[in-house]
């Protein structure tokens, strides 16, 4: 197990920095939490760009997860964003073929990043 620190979406990434050097990861909560197939958070994209300035400046080397509003229009921009771990639950179960919306996300997530 390692740790980690959830973000809602009223938190301030700056509330965060004193823990940041004991964090595996920090999941920042791209709506607010209670039920799937939310629309995403656009300001969520800041907070992400503010973490990924954090852990440069701070040199540390936590990962950065997004959970909520996770979908093939917003994957793109969370990923440029510096989001590496991506939670996805409407847009992979949502329509009834899991397996071809997994893999049509995880290439759009894929060639958001650049590979």
């Amino acid at each position: 197990m390692k740790p980690g620190v959830v973000m809602n979406p009223a938190t301030r990434v700056e509330l965060l920095r004193e823990i940041l050097p004991m964090v595996h990861h920090v999941l920042v909560m791209s709506v607010n939490p209670g039920f799937g197939g939310q629309k995403f958070i656009e300001f969520s994209l800041d907070k992400i760009r503010r973490l990924v300035e954090l852990r440069r400046e701070l040199g540390l080397a936590f990962r950065i997860e997004v959970d909520g509003g996770v979908a093939h229009d917003t994957v793109g921009p969370i990923v440029q964003a510096g989001a590496e771990l991506l939670v996805a639950g409407n847009a992979v179960f949502g329509a009834g073929q899991p397996e071809r919306d997994a893999r049509a996300l995880l290439a759009a997530a894929r060639k958001a990043a650049g590979e």
